[in-house]
């Protein structure tokens, strides 16, 4: 009993539906079905879920969204009209919109509400092509599938109690066809996970109904060891660990949202990524354990967007509580931290720049200056992170050695390494104009 999650780009016109039709029909064992909304069919395309934002904002604002409305219903049509299914399907996509905008909701309750249309929706058409093809297929909502989760709008977490009422699935007939995204709350009350949340969403179902396999359909053939948007024809890995694709998806890999893997990782179940424009390749296993016989760096990931909190105070490490001091004001703030090498003298708080407006930096600031009396304190932007990940690094020689060599041979200046105790990466934070230049000296260094 295989999980099948199909992305957006699987899901972006009937074309590409029709290949995930193909792909289910082809697999008896491809029992649950997951779908994310519509995604971009070419480059200078829009997604449906940023056009459902739009339409939130619009009504928000009390302007005019007809011709919103009317920009996201013709993109549901299109694709209905292509596979020759029931138009009852795109009047009931219609009247769940008009029955949001019409409510008495929140604000937020809106938006996620609107958001969300555009995974259920998919999940609908995707049900009604199913059928189309001889497949006994039905849509099954989040809600009547049992997916509860915390009332977070927008940053839902799944509860426990939902993978009991999930495995009751099982005993469902046919294809079961759910929409990825959301779920709710015991009140009732729709709630979405973070962007990127069907990921999570086949991930909790996988590990609900306690699959062989959780399969995640993509637009690419595997995983590869590097961006390649960077290099050009990157390997591939055939086989990953949990730690490793975390680590990676977290530091910039687009494949999967980064709290994707944690419901299957925990129950055990291996993961598939593959292309569903090329299913008959074999992508990409995510597993539990390493091989020993692999390699230990399976890939180099990067990202930018990165500010540096620096604050240094002479004897900072004989005052008990100044790293707890600090970390408080930030969460004060509602600031969540990256990372925080540090020194007995200094230390350094690596923040996404997003968590940073120029009243909270100012806020911050202040109250170090008040509350810790630091000798020197700074907010340095630019920043990139170059992560090189591998699980076992403790054990294995020589990586660190190697990383700062590909450094030096592309005179990049290191400004912050951070390793601990992690077996699975070391990172090194750079300056973001080097960010290219980093990640093709490493790749040199390890894979060619």
């Amino acid at each position: 009993m295989k999980v099948a999650k199909f992305g957006g780009s699987s899901v972006a016109s009937s074309e590409q539906i029709k290949k995930v039709g193909s792909i289910i029909a082809d697999d008896p064992e491809r029992k649950f079905v997951v779908v994310s909304a519509p995604g971009k069919r070419f480059s200078d395309d829009s997604k449906v879920t940023d056009l459902l934002i739009e339409l939130a904002e619009l009504t928000a604002q009390n302007k005019n969204s007809d011709y919103k409305l009317t920009e996201i219903m013709k993109r549901f049509s299109e694709i209905v009209e292509e596979l020759q299914i029931s138009q009852t399907v795109l009047n009931e996509i219609e009247q769940s919109i008009q029955t949001i905008l019409n409510s008495e909701w929140s604000e937020q309750m809106k938006t996620d509400a609107l958001k969300s249309i555009g995974e259920d929706s998919s999940a609908k058409i995707v049900s009604e092509y199913l059928n189309t093809l001889g497949l006994n297929a039905q849509y099954v909502n989040p809600k009547e599938a049992g997916i509860i989760v915390s009332n977070e709008p927008g940053n839902a977490q799944v509860l426990q109690e939902s993978y009991e009422q999930l495995y009751n699935m099982r005993k469902m007939d046919g294809v079961c066809v759910i929409p990825g995204f959301f779920g709710y709350t015991n009140d009732g009350e729709l709630m979405t996970f973070p962007r990127g949340g069907s990921d999570i969403t086949g991930s909790i179902v996988a590990a609900g109904v306690q699959a062989a396999l959780y399969e995640n359909f993509t637009d690419v053939d595997s995983v590869y060891v590097v961006d390649p948007r960077v290099i050009e024809n990157p390997e591939e890995v055939t086989k990953l660990t949990y730690k490793e694709m975390r680590e990676l998806s977290y530091s910039g890999f687009g494949v999967f949202h980064d709290e994707a893997l944690m419901p299957a990782f925990r129950a055990e179940i291996p993961v598939c990524i593959k292309n569903t424009n090329n299913p008959a390749k074999p992508g990409t296993m995510i597993v539990s354990e390493k091989d020993p016989e692999t390699r230990c760096v399976v890939g180099i990931a990067a990202d930018t967007g990165f500010s540096n909190l620096y604050v240094s105070k002479y004897l900072m490490n004989r005052e008990i509580g100044f790293g707890r001091k600090l970390l408080q004001i930030l969460e004060d703030e509602s600031i969540s931290f990256e990372h925080a090498p540090s020194g007995i003298d200094n230390m350094s708080v690596i923040i996404r720049d997003d968590q940073l407006t120029a009243e909270k930096e100012l806020n911050v600031i202040n109250r170090i200056n008040s509350e810790l009396n630091p000798d020197t304190i700074s907010i340095d932007y630019g920043f990139a992170m170059v992560m090189v990940v591998g699980e076992g690094m403790m054990s294995a020689v020589g990586i660190a050695e190697k990383s700062t060599a590909a450094f030096a041979e592309a005179n990049i200046s290191i400004e912050m390494i951070n390793q601990g105790s992690s077996e699975v990466s070391v990172m090194f934070g750079i300056r973001k104009d080097k960010l290219d230049l980093a990640v093709k000296s490493l790749y040199n260094k390890f894979f060619s």
